[in-house]
């Protein structure tokens, strides 16, 4: 297996979360097979998530939106760790699609055209969830918004065409030993890392 630049960005707003701890049960796993590994805590990102003017007026990105298109380019597979929240993800990792995720950096539209060029081609990445749902009624009754939101709408988007899923659910009231064994398989996924 030839290393890997991994990106894993951590989409919980509260420090210390348990999405905190997956994050960080992958990177140590990954480094431990020989992947580099940057880490995204959106937490510690100083931007606004509410992306006010949208894409109407162009404006230059704030430093850390900067930091993380430039650990994106860097990166050959992205991780992405985050809650479901009423269905969806939390509004700042929304925030940070929005602002992240602009044209000339992750796609272009083509002129006089509805279609568009994917500027991320050529990366992998994993969505992991956390659930207060068991994840098989998120999936089969729910139908998975969140993971149809990030997986399709937003990386297939920009060109990152493979991309593997782990729910983990219901975290509400679930016991020690429950989230002590997701620690170790999520270890598990970042030994794989693919």
């Amino acid at each position: 297996m030839h290393p890997k630049h991994i990106l894993i960005i951590n989409g919980h707003p509260t420090k210390d979360s348990y999405c905190q701890a997956l994050s960080e049960a992958y990177a140590l796993s990954a480094k431990k097979n020989g992947h580099e590994v940057r880490m995204l805590n959106l937490y510690d990102l100083n931007f606004d998530p509410n992306f006010k003017n949208g894409y109407s007026k162009k404006e230059t990105p704030v430093p850390d939106i900067l930091k993380a298109q430039e650990f994106i380019s860097w990166a050959h597979h992205l991780v992405l760790v985050h809650p479901v929240w009423w269905g969806s993800v939390p509004a700042l990792l929304k925030g940070f699609f929005d602002a992240t995720l602009l044209p000339g950096f992750a796609f272009k539209y083509k002129k006089d055209s509805v279609w568009w060029d994917k500027l991320l081609t050529g990366r992998t990445a994993h969505i992991i969830y956390t659930s207060d749902t068991p994840v098989w009624v998120y999936k089969y009754f729910f139908g998975q918004p969140s993971v149809s939101q990030i997986k399709r709408r937003t990386l297939q988007f920009c060109g990152i065409n493979k991309v593997k899923v782990t729910g983990i659910g219901p975290i509400r009231k679930s016991k020690e030993a429950f989230r002590r064994n997701w620690l170790k398989k999520i270890g598990e996924l970042g030994l794989k890392a693919a």
